[in-house]
Formats: C-alpha cells, structure tokens, sequence
C-alpha cells in the first residue's frame, strides 16, 4: 500500500481501466521528467558515439578511444556501448521495455565506472564515478518504481515496476558488463 499511495495510483481493487481514465498524478509526471531527462540526455550520448551528433567524435574516433581502453575490436565494442546508450536511452525515455532499457544503461555504467572513472575516485570533478552512479542508481529505481502512467510500458506486466523488473534490470545489466568486460 505504501508504494501505491507514493504513486498516487488507485488502491489495487480499482481495475485496469479505472487507472487508465484517472488523470496521471503528480508522480506519474515527476517520473515523466525523470525518464525525459535521463533517457534523452544517454540516448544523445549514444548518438554523439555512433553517430557523431551533437559534437560527439562519432564511431571511428570512439573506437580508438574503446581500443586504447582495451576493448578490442574497438569500434565494435564502441557500437555496441553507443547503441546501448541510445537505446536504453531511448526506452527510458518512452517508458517502452523499461527493465530492457535499465538494464542497457546499467550494464554500460558498470563498464565505465571499471574502465574509465573508478581509478579517480567519487567526484565528477576529478573525473570519478559520481555520473555513472547517478545513471545507474536513476535506471534501476525507475526499473522498481516502474515507468508510470504517462509510459508506453503501462499496459504491460512490467510496467508497474517491482522487484522481479528491478533484479531483472541489474542482473542483465551486470551479466552483460562482466561479459564484456572479461572478453
């Protein structure tokens, strides 16, 4: 009862459709602006990879950075965390495969922090991990809480958020790092 009260959504006796003719509350909105926010802002970090958009390198120069990471071949590991950026983003965004789409941001987030910020510590400043944590912390809890009402996921199992969609949405994302990471 207490993460329905939270949501502002009706108590569960109240049907499918009672929920979907209300008007969204203002949970549902806050979490439209935390999935826009978040979800545009990686999906256009993925494109500055890719596709070199909004005075990003593109995939050729971000896959010389990826290999002189260690991610060999560089450009297709480049493509592949670019694409996972975009469209985890992007899902984030429309609230569409939420679990799916935290679960992209996370794994790509565990693979920054390990190869990239967690040699500098916490802060963003000194080139630490305090981003990638905020990322993946925000993925993760809109995976629990759910997308809300105003999602493409609402009509959906998983869109009502839980702890099966947030262990999901860790698990993969955690699988699909150590295994990139181990390659």
């Amino acid at each position: 009862m207490f993460n329905k009260h939270i949501l502002n959504r009706p108590a569960s006796s109240a049907g499918p459709a009672a929920r979907s003719t209300a008007a969204p509350g203002a949970a549902d909105v806050g979490l439209l602006l935390i999935r826009l926010t978040f979800g545009l802002l990686m999906a256009a970090h993925g494109a500055q990879k890719v596709f070199g958009l909004f005075g990003g390198p593109g995939l050729t120069a971000t896959g010389k950075g990826f290999a002189a990471l260690g991610y060999h071949p560089g450009k297709l590991f480049a493509a592949i965390g670019g694409l996972s950026e975009l469209l985890g983003g992007l899902g984030l965004a429309l609230g569409l495969l939420t679990p799916l789409a935290a679960a992209a941001l996370i794994g790509v987030m565990i693979n920054a922090m390990v190869t990239v910020t967690g040699a500098h510590g916490l802060w963003d400043t000194n080139g630490g991990v305090e981003y990638s944590v905020c990322i993946t912390v925000v993925a993760l809890a809109v995976a629990a809480i759910g997308p809300g009402r105003l999602a493409a996921d609402r009509f959906f199992r998983w869109g009502k958020g839980g702890w099966k969609e947030a262990a999901f949405a860790l698990g993969l994302g955690g699988i699909a790092a150590a295994i990139t990471l181990s390659l």
